[in-house]
């Protein structure tokens, strides 16, 4: 057996331990920080911050740091940031549980849309596709992904780019298509 091989022969039941108390530490940090509203969502929470510290575990190890130990202030910030993360994919997405105890949705009293209002949403979209088509490629690509509802950090994970990339390429893009878009008449 080589020497790396034996080393993660050896180290498997060291991760899975780790693993195995990471995750408890940050079940009860997720029940700490969960509203009650958010209560049947918390085993998805979990499984969130666990990602995010096996990222930043395996990023570690990769840079050679050895295994870095997590205190219980860290974990908390992360299983913080999970909630607050999943409370605004909610409000960006409009959901809403049945109790009616999560983020309140606003009712609309018509049923369709008046055949005006459809013809000038048709235009504008026509509109926002044509300044898209205009863009940079990589200021098209962030800015359409922030239009359908990612953040900035998802849009630098799907795009495999920094976050500061990514944050200078969806306002400047963002900019762009304002721009456009007066040109053409339509205020945003």
């Amino acid at each position: 057996m080589t020497s790396t091989a034996h080393r993660a022969a050896t180290d498997a039941p060291d991760r899975e331990a780790r693993y195995t108390a990471i995750r408890a530490d940050l079940e009860r940090a997720v029940r700490r920080v969960c509203p009650a509203w958010l209560r049947d969502r918390q085993e998805d929470l979990v499984q969130v911050a666990v990602l995010r510290v096996m990222d930043v575990q395996r990023r570690s190890d990769e840079r050679g740091e050895g295994n870095r130990e997590l205190g219980s202030s860290y974990l908390y910030r992360v299983a913080y940031s999970a909630m607050i993360d999943e409370i605004r994919r909610i409000r960006r997405r409009d959901e809403t549980d049945l109790d009616g105890e999560g983020p309140a949705v606003i009712q609309h009293t018509t049923s369709a849309p008046g055949p005006d209002a459809v013809t000038q949403a048709s235009e504008q979209g026509a509109a926002i596709r044509d300044c898209l088509g205009h863009l940079l490629a990589p200021r098209r690509s962030a800015v359409t992904l922030y239009l359908a509802g990612h953040s900035v950090p998802e849009s630098a994970r799907l795009l495999g780019w920094t976050l500061k990339k990514t944050e200078n390429l969806v306002y400047r893009g963002l900019a762009d298509l304002r721009q456009c878009l007066l040109g053409k008449g339509i205020r945003p």
